[in-house]
């Protein structure tokens, strides 16, 4: 019996791509004007991993193969994420409406995302409010980020369910691997950053393309 839903961040929760384009392209222009802004389509491929991660994706693409000002743009995206996270930033189409039917249904709802965790809540208090969701958890140092199952499982304990009664909702194959080797029963999303054949290649074996699909877990076949 599912008990609890817990959610990716970005991609699944939250249309972030502008936001993250403008702190990280706003990051690499104050160290070095000379690197080329990546499209907020590229971010796609590049978020999903951490910061860290991503600004190294970013960072070959505009000009530094070698990842030289690797470290000068770190701390200076951090300043700039603060605010810019909120940037552009929406909800994905019926996520909204899927989050209160899942709640009516009396399910706890939850967030892991590799986001830090005060951007984590800066976004979710913007998007819902502070009454969606039971526990919020963004990347922090008493916890490995995903892929690693100790996020996922630290909330499991928290909201006081076992990992088999939880739904582990990602859309990328970070998400997926996370969610398999927490040992939860885990959905992939197509409306996300990353394509369907990723979810499947990554060992998904449930995948939809509309929030409003969640309200029908009851009929997901693991």
């Amino acid at each position: 019996m599912i008990k609890a839903v817990i959610f990716d961040l970005d991609g699944t929760l939250s249309d972030s791509l502008e936001s993250l384009a403008y702190s990280a392209n706003g990051a690499m222009a104050a160290v070095d004007p000379s690197l080329t802004p990546q499209p907020a389509e590229h971010f796609k491929r590049y978020a999903g991993d951490g910061a860290r991660v991503m600004i190294e994706r970013c960072l070959k693409d505009a000009g530094d193969p070698e990842l030289a000002l690797i470290k000068p743009v770190m701390e200076a995206y951090w300043p700039i994420f603060k605010e810019g996270c909120l940037y552009d930033l929406k909800p994905y189409a019926g996520m909204p409406e899927t989050l209160a039917g899942l709640k009516a249904k009396g399910l706890k709802l939850a967030v892991c995302s590799n986001k830090a965790q005060a951007n984590t809540e800066a976004v979710i208090h913007l998007l819902f409010g502070d009454d969606v969701f039971d526990l919020l958890q963004g990347e922090r140092p008493d916890h490995a980020k995903k892929p690693s199952p100790e996020g996922p499982l630290m909330l499991a304990r928290e909201l006081g369910v076992l990992p088999s009664e939880c739904l582990y909702v990602g859309d990328t194959n970070t998400d997926v691997r996370t969610g398999l080797s927490a040992g939860m029963n885990t959905v992939g999303v197509t409306w996300g950053f990353r394509p369907r054949q990723e979810l499947l290649d990554a060992g998904a074996k449930v995948i939809i393309d509309r929030p409003e699909e969640l309200l029908g877990y009851e009929a997901f076949r693991f």
